[in-house]
Formats: C-alpha cells, structure tokens, sequence
C-alpha cells in the first residue's frame, strides 16, 4: 500500500510543478519581454528613429531634391542613410565609419555575406580614381565571396569606373543611389510614377541565373545588361 501510494507520489510530482509554473505564466512573459527589450530595443528604436529622421528625404518627389538633401548631410549622416537604407532592402547593416580601418563605413550582410560599401558625399567633386584604389585596398583580403560598394551623390571619372570594372567593385553613382531609394520605398506606384520607362523596366528584368535583376552597365565595348548580383553571378546579355 505504501510503495503504492509512492508511485503515484512519484508520478504527480511533475504535473503538480508544471501546473505550479503554469500558474506563474505572468512572471514568464514579464521576463521574456524584459529581455527582449533589453536585447533587441536599442536596435528597434534606432531603426525607427532614422526611419523618422530619413522619411522626408525619401518622401520627395523631385530627384533634384532627394540628391541635394543627400548632399547637404554630415557625413555621418550620410553614412547613417545608407546604412539605413540597405537594411530597408532586407539587409543586415553596420555603420562603421571612422572607427574601422581603411574607409570602409558601411558593413552590408545579407544570407551570410558582407558587403563592404564606402560612401563619398560629393556635391560638386567626381570620384576620382584614387579613391576608388584606396577602397580597393581597404577591402582586399575582407571579401569572400560578396562585393565591394562605392556610393557617391555624384559621379564618377572615366578612370575611376575603368578601375572598378576591373577590380570588381559596384560604383553607384547619384543616379544609381535614386533607384535603390526607390526600391526601398514601398509604395511601389509612387516609386513607378516618378521613374522613367527605362528605369522601370531595368528594374522589373529579372536574372535569367539566380534571383537577382538586370542592370544597365557599361564596360570597355559599350553597354551591356548585367546581373545585380555581380560577381557572384557573371550573367550579361548584350
């Protein structure tokens, strides 16, 4: 009788904890939120905050206002923009500005690979070839199987985009920056509306090799389609 009234003991300990934690599922939740707070918020706030900061720039209509807005930032603050920027369009991103090595300021990662992206707030100045080799140099040895970007809210010299084409490094110029803002805007019908035919359609053409899309380039023997993916994807149709 006892050894049996012991086995029941035994085997309603468990059901009589769970219900006694059951009970306290208050507590539980409490704690999960605190520290969801404390884990995630900083990086949610920040998120919201720039998003709030940034909208007014992303919001106008004119392509000439957006890229003198652009202009007129601190560096900082343009550093800040496109990092916020490329998280919009579904990476993970870093500032890391003066505090990394080599003039690297934005750190870009999305599946599993970094994107290392310099950003040049130029009003008047073209890039300059030199600019582009010490990027180059910077990022050397960090690549893996991900790419070297170099944003300007200008443009770029001949020899600058000769240099990058060889080297492998993605120049996006004032123009280019105008269509990732734009593909990061969610309203679609009003990013279509204020593009031009061309764009929209560079836009819409996906990559016959991967998920990536097609974007006007051009190389030594003139203009040519070329994955978005590139290098990670080397597809061209002329």
């Amino acid at each position: 009788m006892t050894d049996s009234i012991l086995i029941k003991a035994l085997i309603s300990l468990p059901l009589d904890i769970f219900k006694g934690l059951w009970q306290l599922w208050w507590i539980w939740l409490i704690v999960f939120i605190v520290w969801f707070l404390k884990e995630f918020g900083p990086v949610i706030a920040k998120r919201i905050k720039l998003d709030r900061k940034y909208a007014g720039i992303d919001s106008m209509k004119s392509d000439r206002e957006k890229i003198n807005e652009l202009r007129h930032l601190k560096p900082a603050e343009f550093e800040d923009y496109i990092a916020n920027l490329y998280y919009n369009l579904g990476y993970n991103t870093e500032r890391v500005g003066q505090s990394y090595d080599g003039g690297i300021d934005v750190i870009a990662e999305k599946d599993g690979v970094k994107h290392y992206i310099q950003c040049k707030k130029f009003i008047t100045r073209k890039v300059r070839v030199g600019a582009v080799r010490d990027f180059y140099g910077a990022m050397t040895g960090k690549l893996a199987n991900g790419k070297g970007i170099f944003i300007t809210t200008n443009v770029f010299t001949t020899e600058a985009e000769r240099f990058a084409e060889d080297n492998l490094i993605e120049l996006i110029d004032s123009f280019g920056l105008l269509r990732l803002i734009k593909s990061a805007n969610m309203d679609q019908s009003t990013s279509s509306a204020s593009l031009g035919n061309a764009q929209v359609l560079e836009q819409r053409i996906k990559c016959p090799a991967c998920d990536g899309y097609l974007v006007k380039r051009s190389g030594k023997y003139g203009e040519f389609w070329g994955c978005s993916n590139y290098p990670k994807c080397r597809y061209i149709k002329h």
